[in-house]
């Protein structure tokens, strides 16, 4: 639905640390499944673990975020100059299984709560359907 370039255009963050390369679905002010492939050529495998390369949990929940504030950017049409969504709290995060490369990540976001420039989502990632984590973002902007 939207390629890497319509990410960059609405979400502030660059290569090595952009953790989205397409949109699947968007339904404005609702929701947004997106999609990572998870590659070996990534720098945190050279660390974690070597010899059993795993994506860390708090990749995923950077993952969880970036989506979500693409979520929100994209709903109000595009990004305000000097707007940044910021992850403020992360609640009732779980992880079942480990993310692994070669595996594509698939996290919907659902928007569950909208007050005056704060959000609070629902996250699930998924790697073939299979639950991978969940959890609860919240999100507060400010002026970058």
């Amino acid at each position: 639905m939207f390629d890497i370039e319509e990410i960059m255009r609405n979400v502030p963050h660059r290569f090595p640390f952009l953790l989205i390369d397409r949109v699947l679905d968007f339904k404005p002010n609702e929701s947004v499944v997106t999609l990572k492939n998870v590659s070996i050529n990534e720098g945190q495998f050279q660390g974690h673990f070597p010899g059993k390369p795993i994506l860390p949990g708090v990749y995923i929940i950077e993952n969880m975020a970036q989506s979500g504030a693409f979520l929100m950017i994209k709903s109000s049409d595009g990004p305000a100059d000097d707007t940044v969504y910021y992850l403020g709290k992360v609640n009732k995060m779980v992880f079942k299984k480990p993310v692994l490369p070669g595996d594509q990540l698939k996290t919907t976001i659902t928007m569950e709560k909208q007050i005056a420039g704060s959000a609070i989502v629902s996250a699930v990632s998924r790697v073939d359907e299979q639950l991978v984590a969940k959890g609860e973002l919240m999100f507060a902007s400010g002026k970058g």
